[in-house]
């Protein structure tokens, strides 16, 4: 089994364009496409949300696909599963939309199809090599890599700014 990849947020990168969020409504649009979404029923629901810190910080705030998630454990109808790669789900056919998921979510992530009476989350795009939010966005704010990978590569940046004189 390979290592599961996550989505990193690089707070300072992050302009605040919304690009994430539209792309990633788009990519769970029937048509994939913005011209046709922008008429669908139900309506395209984004799974990203950028929020506004203070007036110069963004932040995209995610499902963090808890390890221990407290959405599984409160779903009452059994709804709520985690793949292989440790990604958590909500089937759509088993969701009664009681929204404990949604009340219990610590990131406040967790979304409701009024419409379908359905809740929803980030499935970090199963469809895609790299989630859509993450091939949106300009500044590469949103990072798709390992665990590993995304922390050398931190320590990497860091190093050379230290040596660079640039480090606190």
């Amino acid at each position: 089994m390979t290592t599961p990849k996550e989505i990193f947020v690089k707070i300072d990168k992050c302009m605040g364009c919304h690009s994430c969020e539209l792309a990633c409504a788009l990519e769970h649009s029937k048509s994939k496409l913005l011209y046709n979404a922008i008429s669908e029923h139900p309506e395209p629901k984004k799974r990203i949300y950028v929020e506004w810190m203070s007036q110069n910080r963004r932040m995209p705030v995610l499902c963090r696909h808890c390890e221990d998630a407290p959405c599984m454990h409160a779903c009452i109808s059994g709804a709520i599963i985690r793949t292989q790669d440790g990604v958590v789900l909500t089937d759509k056919d088993k969701c009664i939309g009681c929204w404990t998921c949604v009340m219990v979510c610590p990131y406040g992530v967790i979304g409701r199809h009024m419409e379908e009476h359905k809740a929803y989350r980030c499935d970090r795009c199963p469809d895609r090599d790299v989630p859509a939010c993450v091939s949106a966005c300009p500044t590469h704010a949103l990072v798709y890599e390992t665990v590993e990978n995304f922390s050398s590569n931190t320590r990497k940046a860091v190093s050379e700014e230290l040596a660079a004189g640039h480090g606190g």
